[in-house]
């Protein structure tokens, strides 16, 4: 339900391996946007745009959150870019982090971060001596495989098979042989069977690029193609890694595997105890003030 905003919103904008977020903070958890507003502000053209939207509120002073607020002080309240509401942003948990220290609310080192998918542990490391913000590590908790069996994406006449792996939302990973038959992922892949994916899917294409080296494209539900996807790195190097037969769990060895993405490169790390953790940057890049009365 939407509400009138404050005069004079202020405004941040980031970025996590080019995958870009409008920053609102709000503290106290005074803004009422609806999709119709998220989906304006996100809009290339005629708003201030970017992949998505995260709204900063102190876990307690949201329905949402108030039940993790002993655990985590901040929420991340994620929007696509379509204005619709998403269970997590890996991408965007480390911008957050990043304007949580931008803005003097947090200190490089550990930060625990409320999020629809639950508690996520965040390490931030100290700017390098050039200024250089530091990586971002993120615990984006254990991936599940679920079923079923046989499912399939497809672009135009193509179809290749693809491995089912929730990070907190969904993924449909398909190994291919060229990204470019991805098509131009305008609109999402078709999916089959029909029902699968009620909620809608994010799709990552995968190609190989060396030993535990990937790269991907993906097809982000609510906002098309996006030049990064946290949590669909992680569903690739889990995919990837079943793949090519290793299971940290059972090998008693955490597996790496460098992901590459349009908008740069990310390290995922999976753990013995199922734990996955995504390292990469996050950056802010501008702040300003959003004219009286535009929303």
């Amino acid at each position: 339900m939407s509400a009138p905003t404050p005069q004079g919103l202020s405004f941040l904008k980031g970025h996590g391996t080019e995958n870009d977020f409008v920053i609102l903070p709000d503290p106290d958890g005074r803004l009422r946007l609806g999709p119709a507003e998220v989906a304006r502000l996100c809009d290339r053209r005629a708003g201030i745009g970017g992949d998505g939207l995260l709204r900063v509120v102190r876990a307690a002073r949201d329905e949402a959150s108030a039940a993790m607020a002993d655990e985590a002080e901040w929420f991340m309240d994620y929007r696509n870019s379509d204005g619709s509401i998403a269970e997590m942003c890996g991408n965007g948990v480390r911008v957050f982090a990043r304007y949580l220290v931008h803005a003097g609310l947090a200190a490089p080192g550990p930060l625990v971060i409320a999020t629809r998918a639950g508690l996520r542990q965040v390490r931030i490391a100290e700017d390098g001596p050039d200024g250089t913000p530091g990586a971002i590590t993120v615990d984006m908790g254990r991936a599940l495989l679920p079923g079923p069996e046989g499912i399939e994406v497809a672009v135009g006449e193509r179809r290749w098979p693809a491995r089912n792996v929730s990070m907190g939302n969904p993924h449909a990973v398909a190994f291919v042989a060229d990204l470019a038959q991805a098509g131009n992922l305008y609109q999402a892949p078709g999916v089959s069977p029909a029902g699968v994916y009620p909620q809608g899917v994010n799709v990552e294409f995968v190609v190989d690029r060396g030993e535990r080296h990937v790269a991907m494209r993906v097809h982000e539900r609510g906002s098309g193609e996006t030049r990064s996807c946290g949590t669909g790195a992680c569903a690739v190097a889990v995919a990837a890694a079943r793949r090519d037969g290793l299971d940290p769990a059972v090998i008693g060895a955490p597996v790496s595997y460098t992901v590459d993405v349009p908008g740069g490169r990310l390290v995922i790390t999976e753990h013995p105890d199922g734990r996955v953790e995504m390292t990469g940057p996050a950056v802010i890049v501008a702040e300003g003030v959003i004219e009286p009365g535009w929303l």
